[in-house]
């Protein structure tokens, strides 16, 4: 499904348009790691079924056809055959030709492995659909920074256009102003010193964002070849996300994505110690098999008077593990001992959630305060570099004040798109870790 508008091109791509939240949706469903993660999900249902039907009714049939090309020869005593003792008489016995066709019903009537496959059945499927979970995510996260960078990149080269027009109008009016002998020759060569810079920093900037776009491509699941034009600007998009609000929001460390993934780990390693237990329980099976026997000299088997003998057999087969000289009881510790790491690394888990929680916290706190710093020394740098690009025309200010302002200025400004990017960035790395989703919810 494609969201957004969409237009085709005259050389036959698609253009797609996304605002942030298309973007985030078409990636959910697009983006491979998250169709690989799905294929998981749908794996582990089949997995599900696996593991149930390993106790119901199993069905084999076989057929057996026997062609002697050269019949065995059995020696028999030969006073049976009338002849003289100690002598050997060779015999043949059965047909050349035989056909057998059997059908076998087994059912599982107890076994201990079976009955923890069943009670593990849940939790696998847990583990599939929390792990869907996280990397959706994962791709929120890569779409929202991806989103925000090709915005950043194309801002910035906007800004560097206008700051090289600016530039060379000043060097221009001052190269006029030096060919009439108003000013010195090192007021021209730094105002190109400066704009030599900045049109190299215009074709890095330009480079980058070609880059950007194929990260953000990438990110959705597209080719990289793919136009795409994104709908919201990066100033607009800071305002969205500038939620003082989110820095109050708390959840239970339970809730939490790699806590829930932790405690599926631990809850796995329990099971896998039940596992190892049952297999020192008896295992009882049961089979009814029927079949049929024909027997010729030759290739009748098809035919309506070929003869069949009918056999059946009903029958129980206890299995119990007696003796091991100790392995079984080393495996079982193994499997505590995991379980017992299992629930160490939950432990570590919780701390390192809420210690996570709290540095994302204060990331979007700062990331808040260094952009509104950042609108405000934007505000000063263009005031400052305005008034002093005046002083130099009017031959109050030097080159090298008007070339201090203007690197202020220039500093600012990639500072002012960067505390932007650092906000969304931010932003999401602490909505993530406070999402309590579930893969049922989403679905």
């Amino acid at each position: 499904m494609v969201i957004g508008s969409l237009y085709a091109q005259e050389d036959t791509l698609t253009t797609y348009r996304f605002s942030l939240q298309e973007a985030i949706a078409f990636a959910l469903e697009n983006n491979y790691q998250s169709q690989i993660a799905q294929k998981d999900v749908d794996k582990s249902l089949k997995q599900k079924w696996e593991i149930i039907s390993q106790g119901l009714p199993q069905i084999d049939g076989s057929v057996d056809y026997q062609n002697y090309l050269k019949q065995p020869v059995t020696l028999i005593p030969g006073e049976i055959a009338g002849g003289e003792p100690g002598t050997f008489v060779p015999v043949t016995f059965g047909t050349e030709q035989s056909m057998n066709a059997t059908g076998t019903w087994n059912q599982l009537i107890f076994d201990g492995s079976y009955i923890v496959g069943i009670q593990s059945v849940k939790t696998l499927l847990q583990i599939s659909k929390n792990a869907k979970t996280k990397t959706d995510l994962q791709i929120k996260e890569a779409v929202f920074n991806a989103y925000g960078n090709v915005l950043l990149n194309e801002e910035s080269v906007e800004i560097l256009e206008n700051n090289v027009a600016a530039v060379q109008k000043n060097y221009d009016d001052t190269k006029k102003i030096y060919e009439n002998g108003l000013t010195e020759q090192e007021d021209v060569e730094q105002l190109e010193i400066t704009l030599i810079g900045l049109q190299n920093n215009l074709q890095r900037s330009r480079r980058m964002r070609e880059i950007a776009y194929e990260l953000f491509n990438l990110s959705l699941g597209i080719p990289v070849e793919t136009p795409v034009v994104l709908t919201e600007d990066l100033t607009e998009l800071t305002m969205q996300n500038y939620d003082p609000y989110l820095l109050q929001k708390e959840i239970p460390i339970e809730e939490n994505i790699d806590y829930r993934i932790a405690k599926n780990t631990a809850e796995s390693a329990a099971i896998q110690v039940r596992l190892q237990k049952a297999k020192a329980l008896p295992t009882l099976t049961g089979f009814v098999n029927y079949g049929f026997q024909g027997f010729n000299d030759k290739f009748t088997f098809f035919q309506s008077d070929q003869e069949y003998f009918s056999q059946s057999i009903l029958g129980l087969s206890l299995n119990i593990p007696i003796f091991s000289s100790g392995m079984r009881s080393s495996l079982t510790q193994q499997r505590e001992i995991e379980y017992e790491q299992a629930l160490l690394d939950l432990e570590r888990t919780e701390n390192e959630v809420k210690r996570q929680i709290n540095m994302a916290r204060n990331e979007y706190e700062f990331s808040l305060e260094n952009y509104e710093n950042a609108v405000r020394n934007l505000e000063l740098a263009e005031r400052i570099e305005k008034k002093n690009e005046v002083k130099f025309f009017e031959g109050i200010a030097s080159s090298f004040e008007l070339n201090e302002a203007q690197r202020q200025l220039y500093t600012a400004q990639q500072n002012y798109l960067q505390s932007m990017l650092e906000v969304l960035s931010a932003k999401v790395q602490l909505e993530n870790l406070l999402d309590t989703r579930t893969y049922d919810n989403e679905n």
